[in-house]
């Protein structure tokens, strides 16, 4: 029987979905992960969603995201501000240049 490491199943990437650690092979951020599981969905839910990604993947992910839950939590804020200052601003969110 052979084993994975968490560590093998994540990559971050500069330039690569902003450089946030993601799935390694795929562009799912653990903070879509992250979000998704917070809004209440389940790995397995996770999982069906992403028909590409395995069950372990999404545990992978999300035992990233429980490790290191202030970090993350932090740059989802950070996202979420980002988001409304250009909407308040009357700027298309993807369109900050």
């Amino acid at each position: 029987m052979m084993s994975t490491t968490l560590d093998a199943m994540l990559a971050r990437t500069p330039g690569v979905c902003g450089g946030l650690i993601r799935i390694d092979g795929t562009r799912i951020t653990v903070h879509r992960v992250a979000t998704l599981y917070k809004q209440g969905q389940t790995a397995e839910e996770i999982a069906q969603t992403y028909s590409h990604l395995s069950l372990s993947q999404v545990y992978a992910a999300l035992a990233y995201y429980h490790a290191n839950r202030a970090e993350i939590e932090s740059e989802l804020a950070a996202s979420d501000a980002l988001y409304d200052e250009l909407s308040r601003q009357g700027t298309p969110p993807g369109d900050a240049s």
